[in-house]
């Protein structure tokens, strides 16, 4: 059984082709049913609470309410978000508290209720790392359409959020004429172009400047040379303005050197082979679920519009394929807890 206290009306249109404001509630719910039913979940319920305004209500009802569940379903074990609702959302923050005080009550009376917290730990990962790896596989001219576009920047946002990458990403405006990348510089950075074209000029010794191609919207261009001799032997210069999605390992300082001499540039950050589990007690490996997962996150159109193929399944399996929890009840002894990460697999 899967529950959403509420049916999130209040919640960002990513795709003004799927909802208005009027509909959004309706489409959300009929998005949340969808995806449930990509996961196989028997048994669904969305309460009317209104998004947003879940900790306004009153705690003893919801309180109430999800006891009332419990007793009825009577699960075995119960999964609800950590205390910090996984990024501050206060609809988090408030479902959780009530969940955990009704599991709480419940617990008193058996000893058979397991709940878990959801926890989201730092990953480390570097998805520029990832996307050069498989960019350097497309080949030079890979153009993602309008879609791959938005998929990628909602992608980054979410996957960012999550702590699922570790990359800062922003998105940059570049006026005309502006030197994005300098000819024969170290380049750390990943753009892809958003809006607007970017040329790829070379330089001679004498100063004059050869013409080589120009950039459009979708495609790559940084870190490794991604497109037609980028970065090392060439400048890309925005031509009449151009909107950039920028990954980098890590927040560019106000001091960054430029050009072939430069030393002052953006320093990676070292991938870890531990992920700091912050707590976490239980790792489940959904790999074997991952395709079910993507195109139930993909049935949220009005929040995620994506293509579940619009990256490699490696590239997903990285950000999306294990998933943290911290297990509440029953309680366990203090001493048990250090260092101890319990693998489960679906």
């Amino acid at each position: 059984m899967v529950i959403s206290a509420t049916r999130g009306q209040a919640g960002q249109i990513r795709s003004g082709s799927a909802a208005t404001r009027q509909t959004l509630a309706e489409v959300r719910e009929s998005e949340f049913r969808l995806a449930c039913e990509w996961l196989g979940v028997a048994h669904v319920a969305c309460w009317d609470y209104f998004d947003g305004a879940l900790r306004e209500a009153d705690p003893a009802d919801l309180v109430q309410q999800i006891d009332h569940v419990i007793r009825t379903f009577q699960p075995d074990v119960v999964f609800t978000f950590g205390g910090d609702g996984a990024y501050g959302h206060p609809d988090h923050v408030a479902i959780s508290e009530a969940t955990t005080t009704a599991c709480l009550r419940t617990s008193t009376q058996s000893n058979g209720l397991w709940l878990y917290h959801a926890t989201f730990p730092r990953r480390r990962l570097l998805l520029r790392d990832r996307l050069v790896n498989w960019l350097i596989v497309e080949g030079p001219d890979f153009r993602g359409d309008a879609e791959f576009v938005h998929g990628l920047l909602l992608l980054a946002e979410e996957a960012s959020s999550l702590h699922c990458m570790d990359d800062h990403h922003e998105i940059k405006w570049f006026p005309s004429g502006y030197a994005i990348i300098e000819q024969g510089e170290h380049a750390s950075m990943l753009y892809l172009l958003l809006d607007g074209h970017a040329d790829v000029v070379r330089e001679g010794c004498d100063g004059t400047r050869q013409f080589i191609t120009r950039l459009e919207p979708g495609q790559f261009f940084g870190e490794q040379g991604i497109a037609r001799g980028v970065p090392r032997n060439a400048h890309v210069i925005a031509a009449g303005g151009a909107t950039c999605l920028v990954f980098s390992p890590a927040v560019p300082t106000l001091f960054e050197g430029r050009g072939d001499g430069a030393r002052l540039v953006t320093s990676a950050t070292a991938e870890l082979a531990d992920i700091d589990v912050a707590g976490a007690t239980t790792r489940i490996e959904a790999g074997d679920a991952l395709q079910s997962k993507l195109e139930a996150l993909a049935a949220y159109r009005t929040q995620f519009p994506f293509r579940p193929d619009m990256l490699p399944e490696s590239i997903f399996r990285d950000l999306f394929g294990a998933e943290y929890f911290t297990q509440v009840l029953p309680r366990r002894p203090i001493e048990t807890t250090l260092g101890v990460l319990q693998t489960a697999r679906v």
